[in-house]
């Protein structure tokens, strides 16, 4: 698989694991014996923008070595 489709499967995937523990977050306390830890629900939320974050950084790099590769075509 190449590093594009890879970083774009993983922004997919930390796009739902933000969105789950949003979810989670917002229905906290609305069904009784819902055991809720909103620390780790936070954590999941913090892990899930770094994962973003480092797979968007891929995405520029790649970006970055085509226009570069482009440059020397052109020259």
């Amino acid at each position: 698989m190449d590093p594009l489709s890879t970083a774009r499967l993983g922004m997919m995937f930390a796009t739902r694991q933000l969105q789950q523990a949003a979810d989670n977050v917002a229905q906290m306390g609305l069904e009784k014996g819902d055991s809720f830890d909103v620390t780790q629900e936070m954590v999941r939320m913090i892990e899930a923008k770094t994962a973003f974050k480092a797979n968007v950084s891929v995405v520029k790099f790649a970006d970055e070595m085509w226009d570069s590769l482009l440059q020397l075509q052109k020259d």
